[in-house]
Parts: C-alpha cells; sequence; structure tokens
C-alpha cells in the first residue's frame, strides 16, 4: 500500500508541475518587464519596419520621414512618464483552481473504475479483508445517494454486493443502472442470477427476461448461457437445457474444471431426461443428487469417500434452495478434479458418498488414489470454477475409503 501511495503522489506531483510551469515561466517574464520596456521595444519593431519598407522602395522617403517622426514623438511621450508595475501576473486563481481540480478529479476516477480494495490488502499483494470491503461498499452507497444519476457507480455497487452475497440490496443495485447496463451481457447475467436467487430459484418473469436480454447483447456470454441452461432445465425442458448448453461448451478451455464439470451436468441431464425423472423438483441449476440405490450401486465399483455435508451457523441466512452444493475431490496438490457430487442447498445437511460413478475422467478414477483432497462449496451459479460469495469448507486430505468425514461450510470466499 505504501509503495502504492507514494508512486501516486510523486505521479499527481509531476503532473502539478507540468501543467503549473507555464504559469511560473509567466511569472517570471513579468518580474523583469515594465511598461516602459515593453513600449520600447515596440518602437524599435516598427522603426525597424519603417526603414526596411523604405529599402525596398514600398514606402516614399516623405512618408518615411513623417512616420518617423512620429515614432520619435511617441518615444518622448513614453519616456516622460513614470514606469508602470508590470502588466503580466500569474493567474494565482487559476492555479488555485488547478491544484486542487486535478488530485480530485484523480481520486475520483480511481474510486469509480480503479481498485480501491488493492489499498488496503497486506504486502505481496493480498486481497483486502471482507471487513474492510464491506467498509468501502458502504461508503460507495453513501456516495451514490447523493448522486442517484452516476449509473456506472449503482453498477459498480450491484456488483459488490453480489460479490458480498446481499443479493437483495445487489437486485436493487441492478435496478438504479437502468440504462447503464441494457448492452452489458455480463451485468445483465448477473442481474439475472441475483433476480433468480432471490425469487427462491425462480426464473418465471424478471430472471428470464434478463437472460434473453443478456444473450441478445452478447449471444456467447458465458454465464448467460449456464443461467438460459438452467431456466430451461428448471421447466424441465431438457432438450433446450441440452441445446443451450451445448452452445456454451465449445467456450469453456478444453480439458478445463468447467468443461468437465459441465460434461458430467449434461451426460446427467440425458440420463434423467431417458428415463423421464423430473429434475426441476430436485434443483433448478443441477442433476439432482444421486439416490440411495445410484449411490450403493456406484460404492460397489470401487473404493470412495463418504461423509456429511453442513452448514456452520450462521451460514444457513447466506443460502437459498436453489443454489448448488459440490462436494470434490482431488488428488492432493492439483485442481483437476477425480469426482464430483452436485445437489441442491435444500438438502443440506446431506450426506454424500464419492466414487468412481462420479469421476471426471474415466482414467482417473478415485479407486486408483491411496488419498484425496476433499471439500464442499455452496454456489450460486454452480460454476465450476469458484466465485466470489461462495461459501466453503476447510479442505481435508483423507484415505481413500474412509467414512464418516465431515465438511463443515464455515466461510464465504473473498
Amino acid at each position: 500500500m505504501t509503495g502504492f501511495v507514494v508512486g501516486a503522489l510523486l505521479t499527481l506531483a509531476l503532473t502539478l508541475a507540468l501543467l503549473l510551469r507555464p504559469f511560473y515561466l509567466r511569472q517570471g517574464a513579468a518580474a523583469t518587464a515594465s511598461q516602459r520596456q515593453l513600449n520600447t521595444a515596440i518602437l524599435r519593431e516598427q522603426l525597424a519596419k519603417l526603414e526596411q519598407d523604405l529599402a525596398d522602395g514600398s514606402l516614399g522617403v516623405e512618408d518615411y520621414g513623417q512616420a518617423r517622426a512620429e515614432l520619435q514623438r511617441r518615444v518622448l511621450q513614453d519616456t516622460s512618464e513614470a514606469d508602470a508595475a508590470p502588466t503580466l501576473h500569474a493567474p494565482r486563481r487559476t492555479m488555485l483552481a488547478v491544484g486542487l481540480t486535478v488530485p480530485a478529479v484523480a481520486l475520483g476516477m480511481y474510486l469509480l473504475i480503479g481498485n480501491p480494495a488493492s489499498m488496503t490488502g497486506a504486502a505481496g499483494g493480498a486481497h483486502a479483508g471482507q471487513q474492510d470491503l464491506v467498509v468501502m461498499v458502504e461508503a460507495l452507497a453513501r456516495k451514490l445517494e447523493k448522486e442517484p444519476d452516476n449509473l456506472q457507480g449503482w453498477a459498480m455497487l450491484a456488483r459488490s454486493y453480489k460479490a458480498l452475497g446481499r443479493s437483495q440490496e445487489a437486485e436493487l443495485a441492478f435496478e438504479h443502472a437502468g440504462a447503464f447496463i441494457d448492452n452489458d451481457a455480463q451485468a445483465l447475467a448477473n442481474f439475472a442470477d441475483v433476480a433468480a436467487s432471490n425469487a427462491g430459484g425462480s426464473f418465471k418473469g424478471k430472471p428470464a427476461q434478463l437472460i434473453a436480454k443478456a444473450l441478445k447483447a452478447d449471444p456467447q456470454n458465458p454465464m448467460a448461457l449456464w443461467l438460459s441452461g438452467t431456466e430451461a432445465l428448471s421447466r424441465d425442458d431438457y432438450n433446450g437445457a441440452l441445446a443451450t448448453w451445448g452452445r456454451l461448451l465449445p467456450l469453456l478451455p478444453p480439458g478445463s474444471e468447467d468443461e468437465k464439470m459441465l460434461r458430467g451436468a449434461m451426460d446427467e441431464v440425458r440420463a434423467r431426461a431417458g428415463k423421464g425423472a423430473p429434475l426441476a423438483a430436485a434443483s433448478p441449476a443441477a442433476p439432482a443428487a444421486p439416490t440411495p440405490a445410484k449411490t450403493a450401486a456406484a460404492g460397489a465399483a470401487g473404493a470412495g469417500v463418504s461423509g456429511t455435508v453442513e452448514l456452520a451457523p450462521g451460514m444457513k441466512a447466506k443460502t437459498t434452495p436453489s443454489d448448488i452444493v459440490m462436494v470434490i475431490a482431488r488428488l492432493p496438490g492439483t485442481r483437476v478434479p477425480l469426482a464430483v457430487l452436485r445437489a441442491s442447498a435444500a438438502e443440506l445437511p446431506m450426506k454424500f458418498t464419492l466414487d468412481d460413478s462420479m469421476a471426471m475422467n474415466p482414467q482417473a478414477l478415485i479407486s486408483t488414489a491411496k488419498e484425496v483432497e476433499i471439500e464442499a462449496r455452496v454456489s450460486k451459479t454452480g460454476m465450476a470454477k469458484a466465485e466470489a460469495s461462495d461459501l466453503l469448507s476447510a479442505a481435508q486430505t483423507v484415505k481413500v475409503g474412509s467414512a464418516g468425514v465431515t465438511l463443515r461450510v464455515a466461510q464465504m470466499r473473498n
């Protein structure tokens, strides 16, 4: 933080020095240039011009004599008068205005479009604590109460509220942003997400309209495509969900965690659609959790890890039934999942079993590992990549075959 502040102040000082330099030069010149000296310099120039015109033949001798006599008369008149005070003065009001306005505008622009949160981070670039973020967000909210027409500021406030998991305030801030986000697909998708969350997971009405608007602004926006597929799934439109997610699939990095999880979700939708099972009853944003029969059959296929996912006190208020619970197993020290279970937050606390039936890659099975790192995550969007405001459990490294593992969701990702 100190380095940033020092650098910013030095940059500001250099900018002001360059902007005010002409005024100082003007003041220095004025200190030595009296009215008499200025008049004398002008008369010399006029005399030189007369002599040049006479030499060129453009001025007659008689006219030259009259003009020269007039100049001599003016010289005598000017030199007989008392010398005047300097006629050039440094514009102090202008200099003061520049000196105050430039820092104020720079600070305002940084607060509006910069990253103020980074200034409160620890050395090494660590992110500001959640409490610091809350303080800055509240300060922005108070500022916007006095500037209700600052649409860009309202859009920033909406994103900040969403990151803090404050969906109600985020939706209101998005409403205030109005026309500023009309062509911003990502902002519209975020708006739809919080609106659906506030509606208890329902995409009817405003959320669906916002998703359609986002896709009109950018037909390839990943979040808008994901939500559009989720909205179709909430209406039991399996074909629509698969078609929309099929458009999203090529946009994800091949072999990435996002791509593997999306493929798994699509496979689950195909399987459920073939059996005619109502997916939306379990979760509008993801395939339903495995049934006990399915879990038991999967357990026979190979060793796994089982246990319970629960919410710590105080975390329940930060979740909605439409949130997605993901229980993820990885090899220690890696980020690619071996197995992933997805379920609805409405089922918490819930029992889980991670085994080969949930493998992301048939060539990488949990049963072939000696130990795995497991964690639980509660997400508003169900995206594979962790996002701000996701709720997390502490990661645990356990031996494959372990049972009775407890994953307590007790923290929010910043």
